[in-house]
């Protein structure tokens, strides 16, 4: 590990060298490498966006699955002695392309399989399923693993879903390379299918799926509501304030007659929620009213 950081820090002062001839001092630790870069930025170098890029490469080898992983209770499954008529539903309810196959509860994990290899079921001639006989094996990981370490695994086995296995050898959870991705490029869109331009998807009778960037003004519109946006620009910001901490995927809070779920979040900022309306739009609050409520109590 150590060798491995040296000559990583070699390649980094070589390359910073390329960016400040004549005048680069190698930097002393990460706080004086980002100001480089912060640097580098300000000259026009790269933009915004690359620069977010490459502190997302810093901050991959810092985190372990744990940080990113999708909780057990999250997990999107399929049982092993499930029928046909019972798989597809969920299939293309959540529009994933893998699902972990359980066996008798969500921490015993026997595989995973591939949406994909549901088509050969398909038609009057297929043969009869049996998800014995499309079950692939799964991967397990433990939750300390880095992410930098896990990202060449991915890439050397050709896997797209590792099980998250915790100290007793129950699945605590998973983690894919998508989810490894975005912590240095930011978020992939897959299978939130949102129209071009469009920030909330409706995928139920009450529930949608938004992304964090979606201004408050455009979320009273949409719902017919009027959560307060002098404080806070985006839907995010509202529910991080809500939170009163940076929530973690999986991490739930009720606001203004809204459930709210975070689907997608590093540690720099939510990406993505799910949204259940809990009440009808005459009922729903604002922030600010449900504060005032609690701090004068009838």
């Amino acid at each position: 590990m150590s060798e491995d950081r040296t000559r990583n820090g070699i390649r980094t002062a070589r390359w910073l060298e390329r960016f400040f001839p004549g005048s680069f001092s190698e930097p002393r630790d990460r706080k004086e490498l980002i100001e480089l870069l912060q640097q580098a930025k300000d000259r026009a170098l790269f933009d915004t966006e690359a620069l977010a890029m490459m502190e997302g490469v810093l901050q991959v080898s810092d985190l372990q699955v744990r940080d990113i992983m999708i909780p057990r209770a999250q997990m999107v499954v399929v049982e092993r002695d499930a029928e046909l008529s019972q798989v597809l539903p969920v299939v293309v309810e959540s529009a994933h392309s893998r699902f972990p196959v359980i066996d008798d509860d969500r921490a015993e994990v026997v595989g995973i399989m591939l949406a994909k290899d549901l088509l050969q079921y398909c038609g009057d001639e297929a043969p009869r399923f049996k998800m014995r006989d499309i079950v692939r094996s799964a991967v397990f990981v433990p939750e300390s693993k880095r992410l930098n370490v896990l990202l060449r695994e991915f890439r050397a086995s050709r896997n797209h879903m590792a099980i998250v296995i915790d100290e007793y050898g129950s699945a605590a959870g998973l983690v894919t390379i998508e989810d490894v991705l975005e912590q240095i490029v930011g978020e992939i869109e897959d299978e939130y299918d949102f129209d071009e331009g469009a920030f909330i998807l409706k995928r139920g009778a009450n529930n949608y799926t938004i992304k964090a960037h979606t201004t408050i003004e455009d979320f009273n519109e949409y719902f017919g509501v009027t959560f307060d946006d002098s404080d806070y620009d985006t839907i995010g910001g509202l529910t991080i304030n809500a939170f009163g901490h940076l929530p973690s995927r999986g991490e739930s809070i009720d606001v203004g007659g809204f459930h709210f779920t975070v689907v997608r979040a590093d540690s720099r900022r939510v990406r993505l929620l799910n949204v259940e309306r809990i009440t009808e739009p005459e009922t729903a609050i604002t922030m600010q009213d449900s504060e005032t409520a609690e701090n004068n109590p009838q």
